[in-house]
């Protein structure tokens, strides 16, 4: 064995090694789905205070049948199924605290030396188990303030007082934000005339969104402050508009191109059935590249250009320079995340022309780009095919991981980005440099170069399962692995590098303005 190779076995032990702990990690970390069907949830219940004239009769039957027949009872069953979710989060994180805990204690020592290499080992994951643990923990005690409130608006008083007053139990602090929340909730939800102190700043500090809203009513019916009430209600109106138009955003459009493209789908599986070896679909399918290199390039630009200089390279000289992200603004965490990935792909791209160069010219249909062609065609119909059947595939996928499993951090902060500023970094970050380096890596290089060992659709397979497991989510891999196959078939059949491009980057952006609008929500 040659020097290099021993060099690139060992790179591929701990590649996968860090892949195998960072799919593990996501294991017991909450998917992104948990949070966004309770924005959503809070969308809908500001949609159903919106209150129409007479002469509407039509759109108020129309509005009420696509919110459903009680959006408040709906609410409550999608909060209590959220709780249990966030709960099965937080036992599957204790489960690993009091085995760090247990690990540690049996590694401890007489020599003073092995005591203080234990302790070093062990007290960041606990650190970072425990502030999950927290992060939960207040997860589940915003729920349940909004669980009450829900209980309470459905004419379930008693249900809201227990509620209130088991998180008071609970906590067991009377400085708590959350504690202090509830029992402002309870007074105003009581039948006591007891004047709540400060309930307004509580109120407007603590909660968000219609449920706010919806306490802040209840304040002024109580405090019979008839001119802020009014003023509330007014706004309301505005709100439940703006909400009934971003709901057919987030659920109006995509159904619309999940319909067009389970068509197309149809349409094409036909004509394929039918056609055979001249239909659409058998374009090119098994015209396999002229590869020049042999699989220990393949396997170098992938470990070194991908998997090192991205999990091992970068954090390692991002550590040294010690900046720390995590208090930072929402501007600065997406100028950081796009910073990094521009130097992950810059460094990628540059392990990928060394690793080459020395085959040029490359021959024909190797990372081709020709702007006039069909390109776009193949796109846009590849992007409306990958809405239904990541959407099948996704469903099937939550049944499977229940709520665990994990999401890109990235989704998380698109969620909170009402930033304008911030938002459009992270569109460059997801809707442009992402589709061009990993389109380059996993269909203009990965994909090929298997063709020369492995057919055109195993190829595709396995391309598409390592574009997936490269994200690092393992609730993730098989959506991203199902949208990996489809970009792999757009690129085989059209034989140019733009066309999964835009796919890739038509469904980042539909996700991300999908998050914007939700997050839009919350306010």
């Amino acid at each position: 064995m040659t020097a290099k190779r021993l060099i690139l076995g060992l790179l591929t032990l701990l590649a996968i090694a860090r892949v195998l702990l960072s799919l593990g990690g996501s294991l017991a970390e909450p998917q992104i789905n948990s949070k966004l069907e309770l924005y959503q949830t809070n969308l809908v219940l500001y949609a159903s205070e919106l209150q129409l004239d007479n002469e509407d009769g039509d759109l108020s039957s129309a509005i009420a049948a696509g919110l459903g027949d009680d959006p408040t009872a709906a609410a409550i069953k999608q909060y209590d199924k959220t709780r249990q979710e966030v709960i099965d989060v937080r036992q599957a994180f204790e489960k690993q605290l009091n085995l760090v805990a247990a690990n540690s204690s049996s590694s401890l020592s007489d020599n003073n030396n092995t005591l203080e290499v234990s302790d070093r080992e062990t007290t960041i994951p606990r650190q970072q188990l425990k502030q999950q643990v927290r992060e939960l923990n207040s997860f589940i005690d915003e729920i349940d303030l909004k669980r009450g409130i829900l209980a309470a608006e459905n004419d379930n008083t008693t249900s809201a007082q227990e509620i209130w007053q088991q998180l008071i139990t609970r906590i067991d602090d009377t400085e708590d934000e959350y504690s202090q929340t509830a029992s402002v909730l309870s007074k105003l939800w009581s039948d006591s005339s007891e004047v709540v102190t400060e309930a307004e700043t509580t109120i407007t500090g603590n909660l968000d969104s219609w449920f706010r809203d919806r306490s802040l009513i209840k304040l002024y019916t109580v405090t019979d402050n008839t001119t802020q009430l009014t003023a509330l209600n007014d706004a309301q109106q505005q709100i439940a508009s703006q909400a009934i138009i971003k709901l057919a955003f987030i659920s109006g459009i995509p159904f619309l191109g999940g319909f067009i493209g389970l068509i197309l789908l149809i349409t094409l599986s036909v004509q394929f059935l039918l056609k055979k070896e001249n239909s659409l679909l058998a374009t090119n399918s098994k015209l396999t590249w002229e590869t020049p290199w042999n699989w220990e390039i393949t396997w170098q630009v992938i470990i070194v250009g991908f998997f090192f200089i991205g999990q091992f390279l970068l954090p390692f000289f991002l550590g040294i320079v010690g900046f720390n992200v995590v208090e930072a603004s929402l501007r600065i965490k997406a100028l950081y995340i796009l910073f990094t990935y521009v130097l992950m792909a810059a460094g990628g791209i540059i392990v990928l022309y060394l690793s080459v160069k020395s085959y040029f010219p490359l021959p024909k249909e190797w990372f081709n780009i020709k702007f006039f062609d069909n390109w776009f065609f193949w796109g846009l119909g590849g992007y409306l095919v990958a809405i239904p059947c990541v959407l099948l595939v996704s469903l099937i996928n939550q049944q499977i991981w229940n709520g665990q499993g994990g999401s890109n951090p990235l989704l998380y902060l698109a969620l909170q980005a009402q930033d304008k500023v911030a938002l459009a970094i992270f569109f460059f970050t997801a809707s442009i440099a992402a589709p061009i380096f990993e389109e380059i890596i996993f269909r203009g290089f990965l994909l090929p170069s298997l063709t020369r060992y492995l057919s055109v659709t195993t190829s595709i397979i396995v391309s598409g399962f390592l574009f997936a497991i490269a994200h690092l989510s393992l609730a993730e891999v098989l959506p991203l692995a199902t949208l990996g196959i489809l970009l792999g078939v757009v690129y085989t059949r059209s034989r140019n590098i733009l066309a999964p491009m835009l796919v890739h980057s038509l469904w980042n952006s539909g996700t991300l303005l999908s998050l914007f609008v939700l997050g839009s929500g919350t306010t």
